[in-house]
């Protein structure tokens, strides 16, 4: 099986998709920004007032517990309420589950009442929401000892979902299927934001695709390409972030085919 991880961007920046986010408040700016470039068209609307009716003009919806309180998963449940209604994709951020308590808790409130198309986070905070007795630290990674892959796996078949762990190698499962992408580089891991914008461009691709497994796949592609692309030009971290921006706005095809590295298992 051949992924045309071009034709996914193509759609992307023709469909100019609406992707509504109730995200993390930390790195809602770049959130936003990371969509806009790649060609869609972001909307960061939380208030419970609107959010319905938000959902229902756009073609995806990303949640982001980073900045968790109550009332704001409240606000998720009912744009993920109506998402499912629409029956366009929701995309979970479990960020930082296994840290506390009430994150562990939200993030399983909202799997069990109502539907989560693709379930994203790092190998500590998927493992946890999987079962495992792993504690995230803070919103960062920790070893997990159990096969990565089984646990995604298990947990795609268990919740009829997408599971994306992002990592070195980011590792895509529907069940069916699993996907490895080994593109990017480690100086994302030295800018705050760079997993929430992820969550935030499989969101994007998950709007044009249907198969939620290769938009993951070619979402992350097209964002771990452009940072390869950005570090070349960077001096840091702050110019490799304004770098990245630009690396993601002129990839082109013929980048993308030379540089994609997805493997399928």
């Amino acid at each position: 099986m051949k992924i045309d991880v071009y034709g996914l961007l193509e759609k992307v920046r023709t469909q100019k998709p609406v992707i509504h986010h109730l995200t993390n408040w930390v790195t809602i700016y770049d959130c936003a920004n990371i969509v806009k470039v790649f060609g869609a068209s972001p909307v960061m609307a939380h208030a419970k007032e609107e959010v319905a009716e938000m959902s229902k003009i756009a073609s995806a919806l990303v949640l982001n517990i980073g900045t968790l309180t109550v009332d704001f998963v409240e606000s998720m449940k009912i744009a993920a309420k109506s998402a499912n209604e629409k029956g366009i994709p929701v995309i979970l951020d479990v960020c930082g589950a296994g840290a506390t308590k009430l994150r562990d808790e939200k993030c399983f409130e909202l799997l069990d009442e109502v539907k989560i198309n693709i379930i994203k986070g790092n190998s500590s905070e998927v493992a946890r929401i999987a079962g495992e007795n792993v504690q995230t630290k803070g919103v960062d990674a920790v070893a997990v000892e159990k096969n990565l892959i089984e646990i995604a796996k298990g947990l795609a078949k268990k919740r009829n979902c997408t599971v994306v762990i992002t990592g070195k190698e980011d590792i895509i499962c529907d069940g069916k299927k699993t996907l490895i992408v080994k593109n990017g580089h480690q100086m994302m891991s030295n800018i705050v934001g760079t997993g929430c914008m992820a969550t935030s461009v499989i969101g994007t691709f998950a709007a044009v695709e249907n198969d939620l497994a290769i938009a993951s796949a070619s979402g992350l592609c097209c964002f771990e390409i452009a940072s390869e692309i950005a570090v070349k030009s960077s001096n840091g971290p702050g110019t490799f972030k304004e770098a990245l921006y630009d690396s993601v706005f002129q990839l082109d095809k013929k980048t993308i085919e030379k540089m994609s590295k997805i493997e399928i298992l």
